[in-house]
């Protein structure tokens, strides 16, 4: 399953699947090794106008297996913190990415 390619996993169409192989991200192994979040991060950088909330939804579901409106909703919400979170070093710009301390 490792070496299957990631667009393989449910939920995760050939849009996405482009998306996160030119992120570096193309096997299912690739995915489980960096998580959601990561890859998450990375297609945001990639794609900060195209890249959703749903895109991480649909990467953790992928993980487990499932569709992502099956997500529990205390994983919805741990997902939405990690996503505000991203969106909001987006929005800062690559000063505040970058400082130190």
């Amino acid at each position: 399953m490792s070496d299957a390619p990631v667009d393989s996993l449910p939920g995760i169409g050939p849009v996405t699947g482009g998306w996160l192989k030119a992120a570096g991200i193309g096997s299912a192994g690739d995915l489980r090794a960096i998580g959601s979040v990561e890859a998450y991060r990375r297609l945001k950088f990639m794609l900060p106008r195209r890249v959703s909330l749903n895109a991480l939804y649909a990467l953790e579901a992928a993980l487990r297996g499932c569709h992502w409106p099956d997500l529990p909703q205390d994983v919805k919400s741990a997902l939405q913190q990690q996503a505000k979170i991203i969106d909001e070093s987006f929005r800062l710009g690559a000063a505040a990415r970058c400082a130190i301390g």
